[in-house]
């Protein structure tokens, strides 16, 4: 159990189900009510049925330490779930107001970005906004970096995205030719990671490169516009030869934040640091005198695309916490009406000094 991340921890929270003669596993892959358990007699198939709970963030995900039946039938049961250590969740892509888990008790999130166009740094944001509210160490990898003409274009691309992510590795691989795959491989060997990107992105041939074996199945890119097709439908968690284990996950068109506000402050870390140094301590960096944030675009100092990205994903995540709460919803309803009437006094006052 311990190449699967088991250690003494784990053993202390599952003791009170030891006690009734169950069996710790780790979750390897869902599909439909059944998951794969690996456990220390071999991986078994089990059911869920009875850890099935209302809240759609509590449900069974590649990744989790559960209890299940020491013997039966097949499938066995699922008859406990562990506290999680970390989660990453996104917003569902319907109207309703709920998470979805992508992956529990992760350690480092790999967001794997193709060097195949331009780059969407307000994806990669969104990416290590999630990331860092999991609780996860992110990592950003490049990947197909055998495609970019010369050394120095690539290394011009690594610095612009390390400028969109404070505090966050940022490195570039190939998996034709091997470039940077022994360093990603050390980040792997420390723990669990989840592999995130979106679809054409080189995931399964990335995880096929750190497993050492064609596992996962690889599916050319689109000529026309670079992008890729879905290979990986499900969440597979594999051990790695060199230690550690590995969570692909299949490409995400829609990457919605799920109350992230923590996440969003620590890849807009900058930010952060000069709103302490605003006037108004709730200066919406918009038009306030004395806000450091507008005085350091003005500066230079502070990307304005920065600053943009910031409020977009700010705004974003305000509305969704919103949805479920109705107080919040209250407050921001005040808040517009408030920063409505302010503006309609500006203009008010605008056309007398014109008049």
């Amino acid at each position: 159990m311990q190449p699967y991340g088991w250690d003494a921890e784990w053993e202390a929270e599952f003791a009170p189900f030891a006690g009734q003669g169950l069996l710790p596993g780790r979750v390897v892959r869902v599909d439909r009510g059944l998951c794969d358990v690996v456990t220390s007699g071999g991986t078994v198939r089990a059911d869920t049925e009875f850890v099935v709970p209302r809240d759609p963030m509590k449900v069974v995900c590649t990744g989790d330490w559960v209890a299940v039946d020491p013997e039966g039938g097949d499938p066995r049961y699922v008859r406990a779930l562990l506290p999680r250590r970390t989660a990453f969740v996104r917003s569902t892509s319907s109207k309703r107001s709920e998470g979805q888990i992508l992956a529990a008790n992760v350690d480092h999130a790999i967001v794997a970005v193709p060097l195949t166009g331009d780059l969407d740094l307000g994806r990669i944001e969104r990416f290590l906004a999630l990331a860092w509210e999991s609780g996860a160490q992110p990592v950003v990898v490049l990947t197909k970096a055998d495609l970019v003409p010369d050394a120095v274009t690539l290394s011009y691309l690594v610095q612009d995205v390390e400028t969109a992510a404070p505090g966050v590795p940022v490195f570039s691989v190939s998996a034709a030719t091997g470039e940077g795959i022994d360093v990603l491989a050390a980040v792997a060997a420390g723990g669990t990671s989840v592999l995130l990107g979106q679809s054409g992105a080189g995931k399964s041939t990335l995880a096929n490169a750190l497993l050492g074996e064609d596992v996962m199945d690889v599916q050319a890119t689109r000529d026309v516009d670079g992008k890729g097709r879905h290979t990986t439908t499900t969440r597979n968690l594999l051990a790695l030869p060199g230690g550690g284990v590995l969570i692909d996950t299949p490409g995400l068109r829609g990457v919605g934040l799920w109350d992230a506000q923590t996440g969003v402050g620590q890849v807009f870390a900058e930010i952060e640091e000069l709103s302490g140094q605003c006037r108004f301590q709730d200066c919406a960096h918009i038009a306030e005198p004395g806000c450091a944030v507008l005085a350091a675009v003005e500066s230079g100092e502070l990307p304005e695309r920065r600053l943009d990205s910031y409020r977009k994903l700010m705004r974003e995540n305000q509305w969704i916490v919103a949805k479920t709460d109705a107080r919040l919803r209250a407050e921001l309803r005040r808040d517009w009406k408030r920063k409505g009437a302010e503006g309609k006094a500006a203009m008010e006052a605008k056309r007398g000094r014109w008049a």
